[in-house]
């Protein structure tokens, strides 16, 4: 649930900035609205929830303005999961897809397989929702957040696949990922519906350990075959928002690469993928915000190629009683805000669905703690802390490679 980002459309050597996005159902945000909207899979989990930094798109060279289209490049948008989504395609599929030698040539990419593309992107996202969301109570996970049962709750291949990764995470961050802490969240007043910025108060210790007894990602297993999950605590609570963008980025991806498209940039509300390049040549090139409240300016570019890209921030929700900062980022261990002065992490990883949990990780971990455990995973980050005087940037091994200098 983070604001939307504005697309940059690079002209030669300026940086033209072209609005909004639409966002939502029936409604287009500004980058001036700082309300959060709120749809099927709108917010984020504990220190997941409403990751506030945005990532840019930029498109290189030659097109005629911000409505424009290179010819060669198919663009997908619209709403989904209470943001938007834009996967753009080179208008290029592989020879051995066309049924030709490998590595021979290319073909176009016939009108319709595009049609069949468009098609089968509005199933996986219609599909994702109506299995992760927590604003529907038909949904597969609402049904089972409902359930009050500590034994085996079967459930879909698909809501199995992410609750076993989100475990997997949450095991290898010690807790820093958690999807079970939606109730603290909402008990800060960052959760759905959440109170304006005003009426929102300090939760007594009282309350917190109230809430702790039914938080914490022990407390839920997972059974393969055939798929299931078990709460142990009857009044468990799933919020999925952290991870599944990432897992509807991969399933787009994964139907792309199957059609044979190879050259590709799915945007799922700043979650990315992409593979190949650009209908000019380049690489997909994205930009990081820098992360200061209010306003929206580059701070870092990078090319990406065959990788995913996550992002999350602490720097844009928040609020202060008797003179102290409380983020929306809530540390598991605790039940309270971070306190540290990480306030963006951006992530990269073959797999969109593990960048997007690694980033909120990182939020939590901070600076020192999360840039450890980076370089202890060999994970490429790019970390922004605040300091006295400005920002601090700090990269593991790998992303530097990334970076565009010029």
């Amino acid at each position: 649930m983070r604001p939307l980002p504005i697309l940059y459309f690079i002209f030669g050597t300026g940086i033209r900035p072209c609005g909004s996005i639409a966002s939502g159902i029936g409604r287009t945000k500004t980058p001036r609205d700082r309300r959060a909207y709120r749809g099927s899979i709108p917010h984020r989990s504990g220190r997941e929830a409403l990751r506030s930094v945005f990532i840019v798109l930029l498109v290189l060279g030659g097109l005629a303005g911000c409505g424009a289209e290179a010819p060669d490049t198919l663009h997908y948008s619209g709403a989904t999961m209470g943001t938007y989504y834009s996967v753009k395609v080179t208008r290029r599929i592989s020879d051995v897809a066309a049924g030709k030698e490998p590595h021979t040539s290319v073909v176009p990419l016939a009108e319709p397989l595009a049609k069949q593309l468009e098609k089968d992107i509005g199933l996986i996202l219609a599909e994702v929702g109506q299995t992760m969301s927590t604003y529907r109570a038909d949904s597969e996970l609402s049904r089972f957040n409902a359930s009050t049962s500590t034994d085996w709750y079967p459930v879909s291949q698909d809501l199995y696949t992410v609750v076993h990764e989100a475990l997997a995470v949450s095991r290898l961050t010690d807790g820093a990922f958690d999807i079970t802490v939606g109730p603290l969240v909402n008990l800060w007043g960052f959760g759905p519906p959440e109170n304006p910025e005003d009426t929102r108060t300090v939760p007594t210790e009282a309350d917190l350990r109230a809430i702790r007894a039914r938080v914490g990602y022990r407390k839920l297993a997972t059974r393969a075959t055939p798929p299931a999950l078990r709460k142990e605590h009857p009044a468990l609570y799933l919020d999925l928002s952290a991870i599944a963008k990432g897992f509807a980025v991969d399933k787009i991806a994964a139907r792309l690469e199957g059609h044979g498209v190879v050259n590709y940039l799915v945007d799922i509300g700043g979650e990315l993928r992409a593979r190949g390049g650009n209908a000019q040549g380049g690489p997909w090139r994205v930009a990081i915000e820098k992360p200061i409240s209010g306003e929206r300016e580059i701070h870092r570019i990078i090319a990406v190629d065959n990788h995913a890209v996550a992002t999350s921030g602490d720097y844009r929700n928040f609020f202060e009683r008797d003179g102290k900062r409380y983020s929306h980022t809530i540390d598991p261990k605790t039940g309270k805000p971070v306190t540290h002065t990480l306030v963006s992490v951006t992530v990269l990883h073959p797999q969109a669905m593990r960048a997007d949990a690694l980033a909120t990780a990182l939020s939590v971990l901070g600076p020192e703690a999360g840039y450890r455990f980076a370089e202890r995973e060999n994970i490429p980050v790019w970390l922004i802390s605040k300091t006295e005087t400005g920002f601090q940037d700090r990269g593991t091994r790998g992303f530097a490679d990334m970076l565009i200098r010029d």
